[in-house]
């Protein structure tokens, strides 16, 4: 083997080596606990990364989180017991979805109000109320109207006779 396989070995053996790390070796005492810990990890949220939840995310943070949510399922804890002491510990930003509570009502409700009003302000736009109204147009012309049409057609006759004779 020579130095470029040896190293391009040696490389590929550290990707694996990486890449294996951030695998969970957790034993569960059943599947349903299995399955509420991965729940929990992809709704909790990684303080460090901040838009990456804790099943993605390989920071040391992360890691001590997967670690205690793996011995709360263990210890026998629920998962709002779980949810709440992460909410306790690191605020309402823990998690992707937040609790309804007068600190949250910006992130649960602006939103939609802002899309209701929007709405509301499409429609009224669309509806014409800030349109401006014209006079309806009628069938008759006044006599000054009528005179300049005359005028007009006039000239228009006189050019007309120039040009063919």
């Amino acid at each position: 083997m020579n130095i470029n396989q040896s190293i391009l070995a040696m490389l590929l053996s550290a990707v694996m080596m990486t890449a294996t790390a951030s695998i969970d070796l957790h034993q569960f005492d059943s599947p349903e606990q299995e399955s509420r810990y991965r729940a929990l990890i992809e709704e909790l949220r990684c303080p460090k990364c901040q838009n990456q939840n804790l099943a993605g995310s390989d920071a040391p943070i992360a890691q001590d989180l997967k670690q205690q949510t793996y011995e709360m399922i263990k210890a026998g804890r629920s998962d709002t017991e779980i949810r709440n002491y992460m909410f306790e510990r690191y605020g309402d930003f823990i998690s992707y979805k937040p609790p309804i509570r007068p600190s949250t009502w910006i992130l649960w409700f602006f939103p939609p109000v802002l899309l209701l009003m929007l709405l509301l302000g499409w429609l009224y736009k669309s509806r014409g109320h800030n349109a401006k109204k014209f006079d309806e147009p009628t069938d008759e012309l006044s006599a000054s109207e009528e005179a300049k049409i005359a005028k007009i057609l006039a000239t228009h006759q006189q050019t007309q006779n120039k040009e063919s004779s």
